[in-house]
């Protein structure tokens, strides 16, 4: 039981102490830059199924029966 205590205890020191937490302004770019990329890879999946689609119902159409 002491090791988990003492496990938190360094764990807790280091989170205040040691790490650099980002400031307000730089947590909103760093958002404002994920959704941005997020809306581009989901544009890019969206075509890149829309033309996969279009580009199977051609093919299946040239054996229609």
């Amino acid at each position: 039981m002491s090791k988990i205590k003492e496990y938190i205890s360094e764990s807790y020191n280091e989170l205040v102490n040691k790490v650099s937490w980002p400031t307000y302004s730089e947590l909103q770019s760093s958002a404002i830059i994920v959704m941005i990329a997020s809306l581009v890879i989901a544009a890019l999946i969206f075509l890149m199924d829309s033309t996969f689609s279009n580009a199977m119902e051609l093919f299946y159409d040239l054996f229609k029966v």
